[in-house]
């Protein structure tokens, strides 16, 4: 029992070095730190002191997970499917996608759009169907893809 408080010592560094470089769901960090043969319980019992010292915070975790991935341009339905892999809870996730008007997904639907045609390429037949299958690989609704080809059509057309 000697050994524990500096087990519990080395757990919190552990979990603090995972912390410094970006935020972790609890469950990504009691993965991450159960790989080195901790005890299972004073694992959840420093994980549960962080979360007491504001220092983990999954609802933080989702909210910068977001924000993150969306910057990258995947859509809504990608980045809940990721942040369920990391063990986040799905009423955090609804909340923090569901806050995100719908203009910004498809906004964010058209650059990455814009981005992958390049200047120079039109909008034909055989571009929509790659761009649509794009975006849906990308993790956006069918209303939102629809949406960014109907777009990105009218203003080829208007320019």
């Amino acid at each position: 029992m000697s050994e524990s408080p500096s087990e519990n010592k080395i757990i919190r560094k552990k979990a603090m070095d995972y912390l410094s470089r970006r935020e972790h769901s609890r469950y990504e960090l009691y993965k991450k730190i159960s790989t080195h043969n901790f005890d299972k319980d004073l694992i959840n019992q420093e994980l549960d002191l962080l979360i007491r010292d504001g220092l983990l915070s999954d609802e933080r975790f989702v909210e910068a997970f977001i924000h993150s991935r969306k910057k990258n341009g995947k859509g809504p339905l990608k980045i809940s499917a990721e942040l369920q892999q990391r063990g986040a809870d799905e009423s955090l996730i609804n909340k923090y996608i569901e806050e995100i008007e719908n203009s910004e997904w498809l906004d964010s639907a058209k650059q990455v759009v814009e981005k992958k045609l390049g200047n120079n390429q039109q909008l034909d037949y055989d571009n929509q169907l790659k761009m649509m299958k794009f975006l849906n690989n990308r993790g956006f609704t069918i209303d939102q893809v629809k949406l960014t080809i109907k777009k990105l059509k009218k203003d080829e057309e208007v320019g």
